[in-house]
C-alpha cells in the first residue's frame, strides 16, 4: 500500500484510493461520455496498464462501466446509489425542497438548491419551469462558484481564508459576461452582501439571468437558493416580486433550521 504526504493537511493519502477517486471523479466529469483509457491515462498521468486494471476491478463491482471492447468507460450505477445515499441523508434538503416546491408552483420558474464545494456549487434539488421546451435534471451539476449566483450568494457571506479557497487563481469565462478580472468579482460580492441577494448576469448561461440568496444556517455558510428566469420575460415587476419572495424563502427556512451539532460535515 502506496503512502503519500497531503503537507496542507498533514494527513498522508493511500495512493491507490486518491487514484480511485480522481478516476472516478473524472469520469463523472464527462457527463455521461464515453471516455477512453488512453484519455483517462493522458488526464491522469498513469500508465495505461495501471489504470486498465483499476478499471476492470472497478467495472466489476459497478462503479465504472465499460464498453463490449473494453476500451471506453462512462461512471456505473453504483456511483448514482451512493449520490443518492448522500441526498437521503441530507438534513437540510427536506425542507429546503418544500420551499422551493411553493416557489416553483406560485411563479412556475426553476428554482436551485445548491451547496459549495471546493470551486464549484453543486446542484441538491431543482423544480424546473413548465414554460421551457425541454426539462432536464441538474441534480448533481457542477458549475465554478464565481460564475453563478449560488455560488456569489455564499461567498458573499464569507471572508478571508473561507472565500479565498473557494475561487481559482485563474478565472475562466463560460460567456462572454462572466467576470474574470478579480477586483470585479470583489466588486460584485461586496454589492451581493449590501444587496441581500445575488445576481448571475448571463455570467454561465447566455439569456438568463439568476438571483440567489444564501443560506447561513451553518457556519461558515455552504448553501444558497436561485432562480433562474429567461431574459425574455424578465421584467423590472417581475424581478422585483420573486426577489422577494425568495429572501423571504430563504429567511423562513433559516428560522426553522437550525445549526445541527454535527453539522461540521457539510
Amino acid at each position: 500500500m502506496s503512502l503519500s504526504s497531503d503537507t496542507a493537511t498533514g494527513v498522508r493519502d493511500v495512493k491507490s484510493a486518491s487514484r480511485t477517486v480522481e478516476l472516478l471523479e473524472l469520469l463523472a466529469g464527462r457527463h455521461n461520455r464515453p471516455t477512453s483509457i488512453r484519455e483517462l491515462s493522458e488526464a491522469m498521468n498513469v500508465p495505461r496498464s495501471s489504470l486498465h486494471a483499476l478499471l476492470r476491478t472497478l467495472a466489476k463491482r459497478g462503479w465504472v462501466r465499460g464498453d463490449s471492447s473494453g476500451s471506453m468507460y462512462i461512471i456505473g450505477i453504483r456511483a448514482l446509489l451512493a449520490g443518492t445515499s448522500y441526498l437521503d441523508a441530507d438534513p437540510y434538503l427536506p425542507i429546503v425542497r418544500t420551499y422551493l416546491d411553493e416557489l416553483h408552483e406560485q411563479f412556475d420558474e426553476t428554482f436551485h438548491f445548491g451547496r459549495l464545494d471546493g470551486f464549484d456549487i453543486v446542484y441538491l434539488a431543482t423544480r424546473e419551469s413548465s414554460q421551457y421546451a425541454r426539462s432536464y435534471s441538474r441534480v448533481g451539476r457542477r458549475l465554478p462558484a464565481y460564475a453563478t449566483s449560488l455560488g456569489k450568494a455564499v461567498l458573499a457571506q464569507r471572508g478571508g481564508a473561507e472565500r479565498e479557497g473557494h475561487i481559482p487563481v485563474d478565472l475562466l469565462a463560460l460567456t462572454p459576461t462572466t467576470l474574470v478580472e478579480r477586483v470585479d468579482l470583489d466588486a460584485d460580492l461586496a454589492h451581493t452582501a449590501a444587496r441581500g441577494f445575488a445576481i448571475d448576469n448571463e455570467e454561465n448561461t447566455p439569456g438568463l439571468r439568476c438571483f440567489a440568496v444564501a443560506l447561513p444556517y451553518a457556519d461558515p455558510t455552504s448553501d444558497a437558493i436561485s432562480v433562474s428566469i429567461p431574459l425574455d420575460r424578465l421584467t423590472a415587476d417581475r424581478e422585483a416580486d420573486i426577489t422577494s419572495a425568495l429572501r423571504l424563502a430563504g429567511q423562513k427556512i433559516c428560522s426553522i433550521v437550525r445549526p445541527l451539532k454535527d453539522a461540521a460535515w457539510i
